[in-house]
C-alpha cells in the first residue's frame, strides 16, 4: 500500500522539537513522515496528495473526561433536553414540557435532561411540583450535573417506594422527608441510576443510535479520542456495536464506576485497544457546585442566585457533602490499586480535593506507585487552591480542568455564587499550568455541549458567556491551552504514545480547522475557527455513513 498524504496551508503538530509542518505521510492508519510535502512524497512514493483545504491541520482534540455512551440516551430522542442552551428559562423549560406531553403516548414514562437551578433561575422541581405539571404520569427530570435527579409520585409509587422507601446506596442518596418518605430527588450516580434505569428500559427506543449522534456530536468539535468517565461493563456491547461502523468517529477510553462489584476485572475488546480500552477506576468525593453538594473550606453567599436555586447558605457547601468517609476511600483504593488501574477522583470544592490528594498520598506509598507514571487522576477542580496543583505535581497526579464550569457559571461564581476571592479564581488556569501538574481540558459531555475550541478560548481570555472578566491573571497562552486540548490530555488517558500529537509513529487522528488559531484573536478563536472535518486512522470521517449504520442496527 504507497499511503496517502493530506496537506493543509499549515500543519500545527503539537510536537515541540517541530511545531509547523506542510504534510503528514500516512500508511496503514499511521504517521510515517511529517514535514514538507517532497518530504513525506519522498518517504511515501506514490502516494496520493489530499488537500484538505484547511487552513490549519492538527492532532483531533482529546477530551479527557466524558460520558459519550450515556450522553447519547441522556439527551437523544426518545429523551428531550431542556438544557439551558435549548431552553434558557424555566417559561422555555415548561413549553417544551408541555410539548412533549402533549405529542407523546400517555403510557409512557417522560425523560428530561439538562435542569440548571442556577442558570434557569429557581429551585429544582420536587416530587410535588412535578405531580401539578404531569398529573399521574412517570417523569423523570435529569440535573444537567449529571448528579441529581427529580421525579413524581407516580414513579415512587410505581416501585412500591411510598411504602417501604429504599435505602441509600453506597455514594448516592435520596432527599427524604422528616418520617423518611421521599420527596422526588435523588443524588449521585448510584441512587440515580435507581431512578433513571427502568425509565430509560420503558422508554426503549434505540440507545445505540442515540450514543451515534452523541458520538457525532463531539466529531464536530474536533474530538478523535474521549472517555467515559462513569463505565459499566453493561456498556460494552453498545461500545463494540459502534466500533465495528463504518467512519466511526472516535477512540474511547473507560474508567470503570467503583460502586461496582466487577470494578477491578479487566475487560477485552473485540474491536481492539486503540479503539476501546479500559483504562481505570472512577471515585467521587463531592458532587456539584450548581446544585450545593460540593465539599469547601468557603461558604456559599446568601443572594437572590443561590436564594432562587434553592441552595441554603448554611448547610450548602460543607464536609457533609463528602460522597465517601475516608475509610471507605482508602478500602477502595487498597482494593484498586493493585490492579494496575489508573484511579480518578471526582473532586470540585478544596476540601474534597484535599481529601483525594490525602486519600492518593497514602495509597500510592502504600502501595509502592509514589514516583512511578502512575498518572492517577483528579477530575473538575474548579475549587482548587494553587497548593493543590502544586502537591498533584509533586505526587504525579493529573488535574483535568473544566473551562466550561467558567464560561456559563463564571459571573455566578463571583460575588453571587461565593465571594469575590474565591469565586472569581473559580478554575484557576495559570495556578494549575504554573504549578508544573499535567493539566488537560474536558466538556463533562452532557454537562456541556462538546466545545474545545471554546475552552481554549476561554482558558486564554477569561471571558464569560456575557464577555465579563473574572482573575485576569489566570489567563494562559495559547500553546498551553491546545495542548491541554491534544497532548497532555492525551497524557491523561494513558495514550500519549498513540495520539494527542502529529508524529511518526502515531496514529493519524487529526482535525481540519477553518482558521489556524495563533493567528486569530483570542476573544474570536470560538468564532474563527471552526472544525471542518476530522480524521481518523488517516481516513477523513463520513458522519452521514456512521449514521447511516447506526439506524440500520438492531438496537438489540
Amino acid at each position: 500500500m504507497t499511503g496517502t498524504i493530506i496537506t493543509a496551508r499549515t500543519v500545527l503538530t503539537m510536537d515541540p522539537d517541530a511545531p509547523r509542518a506542510q504534510a503528514v505521510g500516512v500508511r496503514d492508519g499511521a504517521i510515517v513522515a511529517v514535514g514538507t510535502l517532497a518530504q513525506c512524497r519522498a518517504a511515501l512514493p506514490g502516494a496520493d496528495v489530499v488537500d484538505t483545504g484547511a487552513a490549519a491541520l492538527m492532532p483531533g482534540f482529546v477530551e479527557p473526561h466524558s460520558h459519550p455512551f450515556m450522553s447519547g440516551v441522556a439527551t437523544q430522542a426518545p429523551a428531550v433536553s431542556i438544557a439551558p442552551w435549548v431552553a434558557p428559562t424555566w417559561a422555555d423549560v415548561l413549553d417544551v414540557f408541555a410539548a412533549t406531553a402533549a405529542a407523546s403516548d400517555p403510557a409512557l414514562p417522560l425523560l428530561f435532561n439538562g435542569f440548571d437551578a442556577l442558570l434557569h433561575g429557581r429551585p429544582a422541581p420536587r416530587a410535588a411540583e412535578m405531580d401539578q405539571i404531569f398529573g399521574d404520569r412517570v417523569v423523570v427530570v435529569a440535573d444537567n450535573s449529571g448528579h441529581a435527579t427529580y421525579f413524581t409520585s407516580a414513579l415512587v409509587r410505581g416501585h412500591g417506594w411510598d411504602v417501604a422507601p429504599p435505602a441509600d446506596p453506597v455514594g448516592g442518596h435520596f432527599e427524604r422527608t422528616g418520617d423518611g418518605a421521599l420527596t422526588g430527588v435523588s443524588y449521585e450516580v448510584p441512587a440515580n441510576t435507581l431512578v433513571l434505569a427502568p425509565v430509560m428500559a420503558a422508554l426503549g427506543g434505540n440507545p445505540l443510535l442515540s450514543a451515534a449522534q452523541y458520538f457525532a456530536l463531539m466529531a464536530r468539535g474536533g474530538i478523535t479520542s474521549t472517555s467515559d468517565m462513569t463505565f459499566a461493563t453493561n456498556l460494552v456491547p453498545g461500545y463494540e456495536a459502534l466500533a465495528s461502523l463504518p467512519s466511526v468517529p472516535l477512540r474511547v477510553s473507560m474508567w470503570h464506576v467503583s460502586t461496582d462489584d466487577d470494578c477491578v476485572e479487566k475487560v477485552t475488546f473485540a474491536a481492539g485497544e486503540q479503539l476501546l480500552v479500559k483504562q481505570g477506576i472512577k471515585l467521587w468525593t463531592d458532587g456539584s457546585p450548581w446544585i450545593g453538594n460540593v465539599a469547601l473550606s468557603f461558604p456559599y453567599q446568601d443572594s437572590p442566585a443561590t436564594e432562587h436555586a434553592g441552595i441554603d447558605p448554611a448547610t450548602a457547601g460543607s464536609p457533609a457533602s463528602m460522597n465517601y468517609s475516608r475509610e471507605q476511600i482508602d478500602a477502595i483504593l487498597d482494593r484498586c490499586a493493585p490492579t494496575g488501574f489508573s484511579m480518578s477522583f471526582h473532586s470540585n470544592g478544596d476540601l474534597a480535593i484535599d481529601r483525594s490528594l490525602d486519600a492518593y498520598e497514602r495509597a500510592l506509598t502504600v502501595h509502592g506507585l509514589l514516583g512511578t507514571d502512575h498518572r492517577w487522576r483528579i477530575e473538575h477542580v474548579g475549587g482548587a487552591r494553587k497548593d493543590q496543583f502544586e502537591r498533584a505535581a509533586r505526587l504525579g497526579v493529573h488535574m483535568s480542568m473544566a473551562p466550561f464550569q467558567y464560561y456559563y457559571w463564571g459571573d455566578l461564581l463571583d460575588g453571587q455564587m461565593f465571594d469575590h476571592t474565591h469565586g472569581s479564581h473559580w478554575q484557576p488556569f495559570a495556578d494549575g499550568v504554573a504549578s508544573g501538574a499535567c493539566i488537560s481540558f474536558h466538556n463533562d459531555g452532557s454537562v456541556s455541549l462538546p466545545t474545545p475550541v471554546l475552552n481554549v478560548q476561554t482558558a486564554v481570555t477569561r471571558r464569560t458567556r456575557s464577555g465579563a472578566v473574572h482573575a485576569p491573571e489566570q489567563r494562559i497562552d495559547l500553546d498551553a491551552a491546545l495542548r491541554a486540548h491534544t497532548i497532555d490530555a492525551a497524557r491523561t488517558l494513558h495514550r500519549d504514545h498513540l495520539v494527542g500529537s502529529i508524529a511518526v509513529g502515531k496514529l493519524a487522528d487529526l482535525v481540519e480547522l477553518t482558521a489556524d488559531p495563533y493567528e486569530v484573536a483570542p476573544d474570536h478563536l470560538d468564532e474563527k475557527v471552526k472544525v471542518a472535518g476530522t480524521w481518523l486512522g488517516g481516513r477523513r470521517i463520513d458522519l452521514g455513513e456512521f449514521l447511516a449504520a447506526a439506524r440500520g442496527t438492531s438496537p438489540a
